[in-house]
């Protein structure tokens, strides 16, 4: 694997200095931005791409949590959260943190943390995630990937559509995107992600669009600019045992 950029978002001099210094001495990692509020956090993350970003759950500006809600989905790193409050974990996880460093944490502790992101990055570059965490009904449920079906936004949720059942969490489409990856998940119009696996059969419809016929029948229009993405993912080898023919 070639070097992983990260970027240091913390409020205080004296962490991002230490941060900085145990980052250095890894050698599979480039340090690409220090910022030091969350407006600024936004800034470097749109700017430098990163694979990974340690992120202080409490600056000026925006919080950690406000900063990823601030990217497009595309550009959500692996998180590794990094505060001096325990009581930010659970949020941390419901957003889909890789892990929660509370300061003061020792090297050995550091190093963990930067394993678990390394490998988060190199999963999701070969085949996506297998589970994330969700917060619902006061809860935070932890899911296979492979148990969601299809998902939709409805204003500031999303609803996931599991086998036999639905849950409504409070997430944007994009953010769950993000989570989820572009390996087992397309977006297949602005209100619809469904799971690649999960497609049964592409419809011509009227005046030249298309319709998403889904195992149970569900049927979603397909965006014309996402005809192109959803045909090729679902031809790849190895997405599906039976692909369906692809719209002209």
């Amino acid at each position: 694997m070639s070097k992983l950029k990260a970027v240091i978002a913390d409020d205080e001099p004296l962490a991002r200095e230490r941060l900085c210094r145990l980052l250095s001495a890894e050698p599979q990692i480039e340090i690409v931005a220090q910022v030091g509020d969350g407006e600024a956090a936004v800034e470097a993350l749109c700017q430098h791409a990163p694979d990974l970003v340690f992120l202080d759950i409490q600056m000026p500006g925006r919080d950690g949590i406000g900063v990823l809600d601030g990217l497009p989905s595309t550009l959500r790193p692996a998180v590794i959260f990094v505060t001096a409050h325990d009581k930010y974990a659970v949020d941390a996880f419901a957003v889909g943190a890789v892990d929660y460093l509370l300061k003061p944490f020792d090297q050995d502790r550091f190093r963990v943390a930067l394993a678990r992101a390394t490998e988060f990055v190199k999963a999701r570059g070969d085949i996506g995630v297998d589970r994330i965490a969700v917060r619902t009904d006061g809860k935070v449920v932890f899911l296979r990937a492979a148990e969601i079906r299809w998902v939709e936004a409805a204003d500031n949720y999303v609803i996931l559509h599991l086998e036999g059942r639905r849950l409504m969490v409070r997430e944007t489409l994009s953010a769950l995107e993000a989570k989820l990856g572009t390996a087992r998940f397309v977006r297949v119009n602005r209100s619809a992600l469904v799971q690649i696996d999960q497609v049964k059969e592409l419809h011509r419809a009227q005046h030249g669009d298309h319709m998403v016929v889904l195992r149970d029948d569900t049927r979603l229009p397909l965006s014309r600019s996402l005809r192109t993405q959803l045909a090729r993912l679902i031809t790849a080898p190895c997405q599906s045992e039976s692909p369906p023919t692809p719209p002209s």
